[in-house]
């Protein structure tokens, strides 16, 4: 289901995480997908910062499938999805 999501709205996806955390912090984002299988020490940052500023946050298996939903040819750690 998220992976679909994604799909639906590649256009207003924000990839990556520091343009994630930007996008979070300026009050753009709707909701942030993170991939299962990316480094912790790199989604935490985006995980607590989505608790603190309530915006769900939704796990997905797999950095590739991720990367591919927005239509990039390599993995994605972090999506957030723009309002």
């Amino acid at each position: 289901m998220s992976y679909e999501k994604v799909t639906q709205v590649k256009s207003r996806a924000i990839i990556g995480l520091k343009q994630t955390l930007k996008a979070m912090k300026n009050g753009e984002v709707d909701e942030v997908y993170v991939a299962n299988d990316a480094a912790q020490h790199i989604t935490k940052k985006v995980v607590d910062l989505a608790n603190t500023l309530d915006i769900p946050c939704y796990h997905v298996d797999s950095m590739k499938d991720l990367g591919v939903a927005c239509g990039i040819d390599v993995g994605a750690s972090t999506v957030a999805i723009k309002r």
